[in-house]
């Protein structure tokens, strides 16, 4: 793994952000003094559309140490890289079958599975992406990176387990990244996880969870699994404690964030899961993190309004400034959140230096300060949500998570 060191840009930001200077930096390196095993999310699905060979492929030419992908079963057994129970998210369905677009992810054949784009919701650029078959995903890694292997909705793939731990036994191209130390599985699932591990004892596995459980329960996982995963949003220095106690490595998902990043890093976590590998990975490194940042950052996400959050003017929203000392025309730019909504600026919208635009999913009067798409659908996640920019030549510019 390599040492991460961090520099004055992170405190230099947060100056500029108004934010307090910590009195001493973030750390970049585990209790141990490692650096943390940073690893990209369904690929590098920030970048790329997720779960496809082009996000993997992006994610394991990031910087990150392994790719995570999430596997599941055709209705005619044949192993598939795919997140969501349904096609409805991230692929084509409703064009191709009308009928099925909340029929579930495992009821298509593989053959099936291959009549869907499942790159076009993304961007016009990733067109034609395919479901990805599970066997493909070691041919497009790229460097020393190795891969994350997260079960998806076992019950609805009967027998997937076997099928993961006889490729990683049988297949060369898995046997060897297993070999090296370049595979993790992991899940939800703990009975899918415990006939996993009764399966290929020797393959490093991890139960992930959305909050951290109590002692009793860390303790029976600790009998099965080698490390725990949980939301960073709900990990504390007390459940981070009892995990460490528990004898599991520790991980969070999904960091988007240099600020999430460094707030985990101190709650002594290992593995630091996220949409934008490269970027974390520059972060970690004490590097710039967007050479091709103008100026636009995202100064905060607006997400639980009080009352409706499409309500008129002062719904859900997103504030961009412009930081630089130039005045920037941000028509075309992208925001984009972590299910893959995307706001975009209109035409004719020119930040000043230190000015601010509010960028509203809902209806309002535009304005200098304010652009309202107009839309009837609240897409900020209340709970939390992460962020990314894009200007109109498709650069990526900054991230943001709350």
């Amino acid at each position: 793994m390599k040492f991460r060191t961090l520099t004055l840009g992170t405190l230099a930001a947060c100056m500029l952000a108004g934010l307090a200077t910590p009195a001493v930096a973030a750390p970049t390196t585990t209790d141990s003094g490692q650096a943390p095993i940073l690893i990209g999310h369904r690929g590098a699905a920030g970048v790329a559309p997720e779960n496809t060979l082009a996000a993997i492929k992006a994610g394991s030419q990031s910087g990150a140490d392994f790719v995570e992908i999430d596997v599941q079963l055709s209705s005619d057994g044949v192993p598939f890289i795919f997140h969501d129970d349904t096609a409805a998210r991230t692929t084509n369905v409703a064009d191709v079958f009308p009928d099925r677009v909340n029929d579930p992810i495992t009821s298509f054949t593989w053959n099936e599975l291959q009549r869907l784009d499942a790159g076009s919701y993304f961007s016009a650029k990733f067109a034609g992406e395919k479901i990805p078959h599970f066997d493909a995903v070691a041919d497009v890694l790229t460097g020393e990176a190795g891969v994350f292997i997260e079960i998806k909705s076992p019950a609805k793939s009967p027998g997937v387990e076997q099928v993961v731990a006889e490729a990683l036994a049988n297949d060369p191209e898995w046997s060897e990244l297993e070999q090296t130390g370049k595979i993790e599985v992991l899940g939800f699932d703990a009975a899918s996880n415990k006939i996993f591990a009764d399966l290929a004892p020797e393959v490093p596995l991890q139960q992930l969870t959305g909050t951290v459980p109590g002692a009793a329960v860390l303790a029976d996982y600790a009998t099965y699994a080698d490390s725990f995963g949980t939301s960073y949003r709900t990990l504390d220095a007390a459940g981070a404690a009892r995990v460490k106690e528990a004898g599991l490595g520790l991980g969070v998902y999904t960091v988007n964030s240099d600020e999430a990043a460094d707030a985990s890093l101190e709650l002594g976590v290992e593995r630091i899961t996220g949409d934008f590998p490269q970027q974390i990975d520059r972060h970690l490194d004490g590097r710039k993190v967007f050479p091709s940042n103008n100026g636009i950052v995202i100064a905060d996400s607006v997400n639980d309004v009080p009352g409706n959050d499409l309500q008129p003017e002062t719904g859900e929203h997103v504030v961009l400034a412009n930081t630089g000392n130039r005045t920037i025309d941000v028509s075309g730019y992208v925001l984009r959140d972590a299910a893959n909504n995307i706001l975009r600026i209109g035409e004719g919208f020119k930040l000043t230096p230190g000015a601010e635009l509010r960028v509203f999913s809902g209806p309002g009067t535009n304005s200098a300060e304010a652009y309202y798409l107009g839309g009837d659908v609240a897409v900020l996640n209340n709970g939390g949500d992460s962020l990314g920019l894009w200007d109109a030549k498709g650069r990526l510019l900054d991230t943001f998570a709350n």
